[in-house]
């Protein structure tokens, strides 16, 4: 037997060492499932023959891919050579090998949702920014569905312009040669459809393919599996459809419900074993995510004990809530805590209580590295230098230091370069027939400039050509005009991003190689690791901590008045389960009377979620409402209504407000300060 069989339980075992047919590894949280996969790698390569490059993995960062391949090769060298990466970086990869059939430029830049929202506002000029952001959030979930603009657009949005405008937006895109990051699902999709020698080519080279998270995928990366999963093809996919959150993003929890059917013959195979949180926390999240209707179902046994009560705090204000918190990290130490919110607006109290106690904290969420000033006027720098096409990037830096290349000059150039079909440098080199004398020199010269640098790639380390690019496009000085602190730091940003190209060679296809791991590595850029961590119950996913405080319990926060359906409460209550099972040890709960939204003072109510826990959880010392008096599970009785308990209670106004359910089953509220509530003994 190998070595890493021994450690499994019989159902990680049994998952290991299935074959023959479809495979729904149904994994609960904290059941240990990325040991389940990479030793399904590894035992693939070393007992089956399957040889390393014909397996795919497919995950959903790249911070789980390079464990995920770290660990296959610990647990089997055979296993070097197994492909593992993202849906968008395998798309990617698909793209770079068949980048003249899906009508891309061969070395074609990967755009970001900024360089997506300029591009569509060259399309719409004039338009406000409102418009434009629903247009563009339009497009990624028509492309998240796999919907081209001919097809019936009013499932994403219900506006007779926006086929148009969607319509555009891919011509103008095709022009430049690009893609966003939408086509990196849609165009392999596209390709595989339409391109039958190369579905066989991708078919022979997978044998097998595995994906992680399948409830996260959407329509288009379920289309996409389809497409590359031939009859011969080993699929298996492993996920938790009560831990699908991310609808917002295109997510389809479908996919994970619907495999079975899909794909004839699946077996299940259910991993039910946590391994991370106390059996108090387990009972609690698991009580909670049991009210949800649409889910496959599964019974998660703890082997931890009991552990620590959970405590359920209410507070008067939110700020309140953020300087007890403070307090009680200041008193009993951040290590491995993190406070979970479900917006982003909700960190800024505790920032402040923090700062003034000098609790160290990461705050998750706020502006990451590549979107910062300095960092893109880099990228479009190296991007017009690979592609002379790329429109986004040309208008972005053309002007930037002043070259006294105003917007109507720039009108010019772009219509000239369109009109003609030729690329901007072409256009800025024939700019003395329609620009002025100035500005036509300017634009000569700035052609001239990156021309050179093109030539010049191989004739440094990538990082020093980098850095020669910043100096001789006048960047360097353009950001000393700062103030001391900000020019330092947008120094160092770029020093310390152009030092990540050293691994790459000085070589065109280097630079197309670095600047599509950037591209990648974008998107979960999460800054330091350091004190407590304040971050959103979505980005936690993922991640646990000994210590786990989840603030903002309140209806209308969470869930948010915007979930106004059976489906947007059922995803909610998802992610509860998801924030209630990153905890290892300890789990706090609380709720604020009142908060500040949007500028104006509200009073609040407890959030419904709270009353799913089971009182058996909770500390009877810390309830979750702040008058231990009527606090749920309180038994009463009422003269009209008989016997009946306590089942929720929050404070409107000043007033304290009481559900109660009675034997008879009607539900009513009551005000015990004005009516006769009587309260029982709970003996």
């Amino acid at each position: 037997m190998f070595e890493y069989l021994e450690s499994l339980n019989p159902s990680q075992r049994e998952a290991v060492l299935h074959a023959g047919s479809p495979l729904l590894i149904l994994a609960g949280a904290g059941s240990g499932k990325t040991r389940v996969i990479t030793a399904k790698i590894a035992y693939l390569v070393d007992a089956v023959g399957v040889p390393a490059r014909q397996i795919l993995a497919v995950t959903f960062t790249n911070k789980a891919a390079r464990e995920m391949y770290e660990r296959a090769v610990r647990f089997s060298p055979r296993a070097q050579g197994v492909m593992i990466r993202t849906f968008h970086s395998f798309g990617a990869w698909v793209l770079r090998l068949y980048a003249a059939e899906a009508g891309l430029a061969e070395g074609f830049s990967i755009y970001d949702d900024d360089d997506s929202r300029a591009l569509l506002a060259s399309c719409l000029e004039g338009e406000e920014k409102k418009r434009l952001s629903r247009y563009a959030w339009g497009i990624a979930r028509a492309k998240d569905y796999a919907l081209l603009p001919d097809d019936d657009l009013s499932v994403i949005m219900d506006d007779d312009e926006f086929p148009d405008v969607y319509r555009r937006y891919t011509e103008r895109l095709r022009q430049t040669g690009n893609a966003d990051f939408g086509d990196l699902i849609l165009l392999p999709l596209l390709l595989l459809r339409d391109h039958e020698k190369v579905k066989e080519r991708l078919r022979r080279h997978f044998s097998v393919i595995m994906v992680d998270e399948y409830q996260d995928s959407n329509v288009a990366q379920f289309l996409l599996l389809r497409e590359l999963a031939g009859p011969d093809t080993y699929v298996c996919v492993v996920g938790d459809d009560d831990q699908s959150i991310y609808r917002f993003r295109g997510a389809e929890v479908k996919n994970i419900l619907s495999f079975p059917n899909v794909f004839e013959n699946t077996r299940v195979i259910r991993l039910e074993t946590n391994y991370r949180s106390s059996a108090t926390i387990l009972e609690a999240a698991s009580s909670v995510v049991a009210n949800n209707v649409g889910r496959m179902g599964k019974t998660l046994k703890p082997v931890r004990d009991n552990g620590e009560p959970l405590r359920i705090m209410c507070f008067d204000s939110a700020e309140e809530e953020a300087d007890y918190w403070a307090d009680f990290i200041a008193k009993n130490g951040y290590e491995d805590t993190a406070i979970l919110y479900r917006s982003h607006f909700m960190s800024r109290l505790f920032e402040l209580a923090f700062s003034r106690r000098g609790i160290p904290y990461t705050l998750v969420g706020s502006l990451r590295f590549y979107e910062r000033e300095e960092i893109k006027d880099l990228l479009s720098l190296i991007r017009l230098v690979l592609n002379p096409y790329d429109r986004v990037s040309f208008l972005r830096i053309i002007n930037k230091p002043a070259r006294g290349i105003g917007a109507r000059s720039q009108d010019k150039l772009v219509n000239f370069a369109v009109s003609n079909s030729v690329s901007f440098l072409d256009a800025c080199d024939a700019a003395d027939s329609f620009l002025s004398a100035k500005a036509a020199s300017s634009a000569r010269a700035f052609s001239s400039f990156i021309r050179a640098a093109s030539s010049d790639i191989r004739a440094a380390s990538l990082d020093e050509w980098m850095l020669g690019l910043v100096q001789r496009s006048g960047l360097g000085d353009y950001y000393m005009g700062y103030d001391d602190i900000t020019a330092r730091q947008k120094q160092e940003n770029i020093r310390e991003f152009v030092a990540s190209a050293r691994d790459f060679p000085s070589s065109v296809d280097g630079l197309v190689a670095f600047l599509e791991n950037t591209a990648l590595e974008g998107a979960v850029d999460s800054g330091e690791d350091d004190g407590v961590m304040l971050i959103t119950m979505h980005t936690t996913k993922g991640l646990e901590f000994s210590r786990v405080i989840i603030v903002g319990l309140e209806e209308g926060v969470f869930p948010p008045w915007s979930a106004d359906s059976p489906e947007d409460i059922e995803e909610e209550r998802r992610l509860f389960y998801v924030a209630l099972t990153r905890a290892k040890d300890e789990l706090f709960l609380s709720w604020s009377k009142r908060r500040v939204i949007y500028g104006k003072s509200a009073y609040q109510q407890p959030s419904r979620f709270l009353d799913e826990i089971p009182p058996s959880c909770v500390e009877r010392a810390f309830s979750a409402y702040a008058d231990s008096e009527y606090s749920v599970g309180t038994p009463v009785y009422h003269d009209d209504y008989g016997y009946g308990v306590v089942i929720k209670s929050w404070y409107n106004g000043d007033n304290l407000v009481v559900s109660v359910r009675f034997d008879s089953g009607s539900v009513c509220q009551f005000l015990p300060q004005y009516m006769t509530l009587e309260r029982l003994s709970s003996d």
